[in-house]
Order: structure tokens, then C-alpha cells, then sequence
């Protein structure tokens, strides 16, 4: 059953698609409708949220560990890149921007980065840009210090000079 590939176990950090990085506080067994159930507590401190995520549907739900140092490499690279403004409408572009943040992956949201980062000599962010740029920069920021061991400020400081030498 592929379902059992995925092993937390207390104390893990695990990165959750939909809200980032967390850490596994508990695993819990309990009861549902007559239907014995195993969950992962896992608790994200930065939103002060606690999620219970059943063990066999963590797969499916695209549940995972923190990224490898490869793809942390892919993802700085990504950083240091182009940036690729498609000429479509602000609405279009928000909704791919917001999918690729909550699809979990590093290198998908190191692209949001890149392509919302504005330099000092650049036009104004607007508000939604903004928003959706410091929500991309901050779930990279977690995942680069959970990975390091470093404050999520020290990360986002990381990220911001791989930015500027860009």
C-alpha cells in the first residue's frame, strides 16, 4: 500500500501544501463515526494553527517532508533568474500565482518571488501583488530556515540578497 511510504514521526517538520511548513506535535488515535482513525497533529505556529491530517490520506493530500539541498539549490537558482511577466490579465496571473504557492513546491513558489520581486528603482507593488508576493516569500522564508536550522527572519534576509544580486 503506497499510503504507508509517508512516516512522520513526532517532532518532524512537514511541509503541508495549503499552509506550509509545520511540525508534527502528536500522533493520535481516535474514533470518527465508528471508524478508527490514526492522525498526525501537526502544529503551525506561525498562523498559531493546529491541524490533524489522517496518516493515510497525507500522500494524497500532498503532505511531505521538507525539500532536499538539491531542490533547495533549484529553488535559489530560480531566485536569480529572469523574471517572466505574462501579458494577461492581473486576475489570471493572481490565480496562477496562488496555485503555484499552494502547491507545496519550493521551485513553483521561488518563481512567484522572482516574478513579483520589485527592485528599489522599480514601480509600486499594488496591494494584491503585494499580498501575494509576502505570502510566497514568507512560506519560502519557513521552509529555508526549517531546513537551516535559522529564524524565518535570517531566511527571508537570505532570500532577499539572492534578490538583489539578482
Amino acid at each position: 500500500m503506497a499510503a504507508k511510504s509517508l512516516k512522520f514521526v513526532v517532532g518532524d517538520y512537514v511541509v503541508y501544501p495549503k499552509h506550509g511548513v509545520g511540525r508534527v506535535i502528536e500522533l493520535e488515535a481516535t474514533e470518527v463515526a465508528g471508524v478508527q482513525l490514526e492522525l498526525y497533529v501537526i502544529r503551525f505556529e506561525k498562523e498559531r494553527m493546529t491541524l490533524r491530517v489522517p496518516m493515510n490520506k497525507a500522500e494524497a493530500v500532498g503532505m511531505r517532508k521538507l525539500s532536499s539541498q538539491a531542490t533547495l539549490q533549484e529553488a535559489l537558482t530560480t531566485l536569480k533568474g529572469k523574471p517572466r511577466i505574462k501579458r494577461t490579465m492581473w486576475s489570471r496571473r493572481a490565480q496562477e500565482y496562488e496555485a503555484k504557492i499552494n502547491s507545496g513546491d519550493l521551485v513553483s513558489i521561488a518563481e512567484v518571488v522572482r516574478d513579483l520581486h520589485r527592485a528599489d528603482d522599480q514601480p509600486e507593488q499594488s496591494y494584491s501583488e503585494r499580498q501575494i508576493y509576502e505570502a510566497a516569500i514568507s512560506r519560502l522564508a519557513r521552509e529555508l530556515a526549517a531546513m537551516e536550522n535559522i529564524d524565518e527572519q535570517t531566511a527571508q534576509d537570505k532570500i532577499h540578497k539572492v534578490l538583489k544580486a539578482a
